[in-house]
């Protein structure tokens, strides 16, 4: 945790640190862009591409996993930065690739569906004990709080361990959120992966099954995100005494 020091003797209008507004990136990430190229192109390409293009089902297979592919190296390339979703969005893609192209047994798609976000929930829970745990990268992170300000009230006001275990209640609630994500895939990929991979209706459910995640994995687990931002947010105002525009970077950029 990184908290500013306070000098001995020094006022609390003198010690507290000055916020800076965070420059904005040069280049900004399309959400719909990203929507298409990483979920909605490949899944078509999936279901369709063998009606529309007469296209084999390897060769679909290899043209959807294209898309996500260029996407995540160009994102790269051009905001210069690591995108944790591209990461885990081709790791994805490359395990359902290889599980079709390999003709490996389908099973194996409901086992890789669920491992994922079971890893990136015990990732969560396992690096509470290291010095960064990852609840700082998702939502505790100085593009969204200005930290700094925050923890110099949080000391001032010998809230210290309130705020470790309301950062720890959080941690718990994003690892619970992938949990419920990997029981969600497993569900679904046992419901809609009946034929043997490599085959054409193989990759149309595949693509059904992509599309789908949407509304039944996305939707549920993106609200128990806010849920945990908004009682992160709640919390950081009851153990600061800050108000949120205070607490928010984007108050600060409006500004």
């Amino acid at each position: 945790m990184v908290i500013e020091n306070i000098k001995n003797g020094e006022s609390e209008d003198n010690a507290r640190p000055s916020p800076n507004p965070i420059q904005k990136q040069s280049t900004s990430e399309n959400f719909w862009l990203n929507l298409g190229l990483n979920f909605i192109i490949p899944s078509l390409i999936l279901m369709k591409g063998g009606q529309w293009f007469n296209l084999q089902p390897s060769s679909a297979l290899i043209i959807a996993l294209f898309f996500p592919l260029s996407y995540g190296i160009s994102d790269f390339i051009f905001r210069r930065k690591y995108n944790f979703l591209s990461i885990l969005g081709f790791i994805s893609i490359l395990l359902t690739g290889g599980i079709g192209l390999l003709k490996i047994d389908k099973d194996w798609i409901a086992i890789k569906e669920a491992a994922i976000p079971s890893i990136i929930g015990l990732a969560i829970l396992i690096s509470l004990k290291t010095p960064y745990p990852l609840v700082r990268t998702l939502i505790y992170n100085e593009n969204i709080i200005n930290i700094a300000t925050v923890e110099w009230e949080i000391k001032v006001r010998n809230n210290l361990q309130s705020f470790t275990r309301l950062l720890y209640n959080i941690t718990v609630l994003l690892a619970f959120s992938f949990l419920l994500s990997a029981i969600l895939n497993f569900t679904l990929a046992k419901i809609l992966i009946n034929s043997e991979s490599g085959t054409e209706a193989f990759n149309e459910e595949i693509g059904r099954m992509t599309l789908l995640s949407y509304p039944i994995i996305v939707v549920p687990c993106t609200v128990i995100t806010l849920i945990a931002f908004w009682k992160i947010l709640s919390g950081l105002k009851k153990l600061s005494g800050l108000n949120l525009d205070e607490i928010l970077r984007i108050s600060l950029e409006e500004k």
